[in-house]
């Protein structure tokens, strides 16, 4: 049995990482959870049968020697963190944002073993049936060749969701909806066209009370030559996560919000046609990493894999903020977008 441990004991692993861990419960079990408010750690506890509670990491850490940790703590908080878990010897999945900068994900990635410990990043729309049979089809060529994609994510938080102190900050969110929300729905697209060559954005900052951005456009070219138009926003009273990929051989097309099933898809291609209906989510990404971790392997979605998003993200911000194309061989630790998505220039 693998034995796992939460740090931060609020929503995000109520709702998402608590119930994956249930539904691989045959595997895994939560053994501590961590949080600097006493009474919520004891709370969760009480609520969801974890055996023992803690205010600080070094100390769980030490007492408990878990396996593997699953980090829930607000974005500003995770390098730390991430490192001090990987030090210990504990694999670790971590929510997204994992960092605020390039230069924090290689800190991270540093602290890894060679052999492990891993992490792993929390990015779970890429994980479900459809996006997986969809892979397969881009990989073999039976689509044919990619030439056209749509990446939108239309999504509605309001000035309360920004009360959280940490919210709408460069300092301790690291960027706005671009690389809080959006990054998603990228993950799922660079997972299946690829590395990108060139980037031509825009943000804005049109509603919210926040210091990053509330909406992000861009247009992109990948290695293969196919282009895309990503949208990201929070701004959008009908909600919708929607991707589009156009291929010499088909199109495939996913609407959803926050989650999808094999029904969410839809394509042209005659070969279209998922195997089972494993539907996107914690629970489906959480079984790649225990699968990893019991062979001893890198898991999806960490290392060089985890790192695409990111510097997608990276070179958005950069083209956004300075009105200039970016090409990704030109992000670097020259680069002060490599050390903060502003590039220190703020918005």
């Amino acid at each position: 049995m693998i034995r796992a441990a939460v740090v931060g004991a609020g929503a995000v692993a109520a709702h998402g990482h608590v119930p994956a861990v249930r539904a691989h419960r045959d595997r895994v079990e939560l053994a501590a959870v961590v949080d600097v408010d006493a009474a919520r750690a004891r709370a969760f506890a009480a609520e969801h049968g974890v055996p023992a509670c803690y205010t600080g990491l070094t100390e769980m850490l030490a007492a408990e020697r878990p396996d593997l940790v699953l980090v829930c703590t607000p974005p500003h908080l995770h390098a730390d963190q991430a490192v001090e878990c990987l030090r210990a010897g504990a694999w670790v999945w971590c929510e997204k944002p994992l960092c605020r900068s390039l230069a924090e994900y290689d800190r991270i990635q540093a602290a890894e073993g060679a052999a492990g410990p891993y992490l792993a990043v929390v990015y779970q729309q890429r994980f479900g049936s459809g996006a997986e049979h969809l892979r397969e089809l881009a990989a073999s060529g039976a689509l044919g060749r990619p030439l056209v994609a749509l990446c939108t994510t239309a999504w509605h938080r309001d000035a309360e969701y920004y009360a959280a102190p940490y919210r709408g900050r460069w300092e301790t969110e690291g960027g706005g909806t671009t690389v809080l929300h959006g990054i998603h729905q990228m993950d799922l697209m660079l997972s299946v066209l690829g590395e990108w060559a060139e980037i031509r954005a825009m943000a804005g900052r049109l509603e919210r009370p926040v210091e990053t951005e509330d909406v992000s456009m861009a247009a992109v070219r990948f290695a293969g030559g196919a282009m895309a138009s990503v949208v990201t926003s929070v701004l959008s009273p009908r909600q919708e996560s929607y991707l589009r990929f156009d291929f010499s051989g088909g199109t495939v097309e996913l609407r959803h919000l926050y989650g999808y099933r094999n029904e969410d898809w839809a394509s042209t291609s005659p070969l279209w046609n998922p195997p089972g209906d494993v539907p996107s989510g914690h629970a489906a990404q959480l079984g790649t990493v225990l699968d990893a971790f019991e062979r001893g392997e890198r898991p999806p979605a960490s290392g060089p894999d985890g790192r695409r998003a990111m510097e997608f993200v990276t070179g958005l911000y950069a083209s956004a903020l300075t009105g200039r194309p970016v090409l990704r061989e030109e992000i670097g630790p020259h680069d002060p977008f490599y050390h903060r998505l502003d590039g220190g220039l703020g918005l």
